[in-house]
């Protein structure tokens, strides 16, 4: 490890007073968890399902079911990890205003985050939600009903289609997360990126936002991004590892 380079992040960490922190799949290997875009990643195994067809089709439905109920992502076991806990200190201290997150898993609020302060880009796989009322379904009722049918029922409130309360390619992303996300990146003097490949837009551009309005920015991720060259410091490293030294 280099410690150097440790002790840098250590004192910005230090002398920032408004600290966002935006998290990709990345802080959440150490749970057990797999990522989507590395070597070993997710969508170079598996084809992701696209919300049009998801929409379109009972076959579609059906398949993409069986694989949340298969836990591909072993999201249900997984616990939160020395990422997840240095990030909850790091609110304790005051100086981590929120986090950003491009992850389903919900690992920060069990590592003791406020919900509120967790702004969930991508949604929460550990429900899911009526599309078109909204209305919430436990994931455990509904895999029941699909071991017992074959088929997840569609919503008992007003016919509308269940799914999982993430968002999925091609689906648009949410309008109220995102305004919050980029107010909170335009107020930060610290935007501290962990995990994240930086390829998925518009939530790619926070960075460039902070940065724009001044803040500083941190990167800790095992490999290159295209938008290395806008931060202050990087750090190839461990996340975990990293920010357990660095916010102790």
């Amino acid at each position: 490890m280099d410690q150097s380079s440790v002790d840098l992040l250590a004192q910005i960490i230090d002398d920032s007073k408004n600290i966002v922190a935006f998290t990709g799949a990345g802080i959440s290997t150490d749970s057990g968890i797999p990522d989507f875009r590395g070597p070993k990643g997710v969508w170079n195994t598996m084809r992701p399902i696209q919300f049009q067809d998801f929409i379109g089709s009972k076959s579609v439905r059906k398949e993409s079911w069986e694989r949340k109920f298969r836990g591909e992502l072993n999201i249900a076991e997984a616990r939160p990890n020395a990422g997840h806990a240095a990030l909850t200190r790091l609110y304790g201290l005051g100086k981590l205003s929120a986090i950003i997150t491009q992850n389903v898993d919900g690992l920060h609020q069990q590592a003791g985050v406020p919900a509120n302060r967790v702004i969930e880009l991508h949604g929460n796989a550990q429900y899911a939600t009526c599309l078109s009322c909204k209305r919430r379904y436990e994931l455990d009722l509904l895999e029941k009903a699909f071991r017992e049918h074959g088929y997840v029922p569609d919503c008992e409130q007003c016919g509308g289609i269940i799914k999982t309360a993430t968002i999925s390619f091609g689906q648009p992303m949410p309008e109220e997360e995102m305004r919050l996300a980029e107010e909170l990146s335009i107020e930060c003097d610290l935007f501290l990126v962990l995990g994240s490949s930086l390829v998925v837009y518009p939530a790619a551009g926070l960075p460039q936002t902070a940065k724009t309005y001044g803040a500083k920015l941190a990167i800790i991720n095992e490999q290159d991004t295209d938008l290395d060259v806008l931060f202050d410091i990087k750090l190839q490293m461990n996340i975990g590892e990293v920010l357990a030294k660095a916010i102790p």
